[in-house]
């Protein structure tokens, strides 16, 4: 079994102060990145306030994309994501439409999603997805 990465998790883990790639091989499920999410950490990049602030968020991701598949956002993806979106505009229950699209890429594999420890209740709204909060 698997776990897709979200933005929440690598940003906490980010933020506890150890490398990404440390931190993430004491998973005990396989990581996986879904391309928006690597879309959301390139554009923390192109936000930066600085060259040597943007030379550093990107040398963190690109250490982290190099041992970590990309999941591409494809049509069967795009399929699952339109299947959980009804499911949750249905019941009112929507999530963010980048969330959305971490959920379904998670669930088309079979994993799980790792989520950060303050964001992962609307995660739980998606029927059948396995949710993992980082301890706070």
């Amino acid at each position: 079994m698997g776990l897709i990465l979200d933005t929440s998790a690598l940003v906490a883990l980010e933020r506890g102060g150890r490398p990404l790639t440390a931190a993430l091989a004491r998973l005990e499920d396989e990581p996986a990145l879904p391309a928006i999410v690597l879309a959301e950490l390139l554009a923390g990049v192109r936000l930066a306030t600085s060259r040597r602030r943007a030379a550093q968020r990107r040398g963190k991701i690109d250490a982290l994309v190099a041992p970590t598949p990309v999941v591409d956002f494809d049509a069967e993806i795009a399929e699952r994501w339109a299947e959980l979106f009804v499911i949750l505009e249905r019941t009112g229950t929507c999530i963010p439409a980048n969330d959305l699209a971490v959920a379904a890429s998670a669930l088309h594999l079979g994993f799980g999603v790792l989520v950060g420890p303050a964001d992962e209740q609307h995660f739980r709204r998606v029927p059948g997805l396995r949710v993992v909060a980082l301890a706070a």
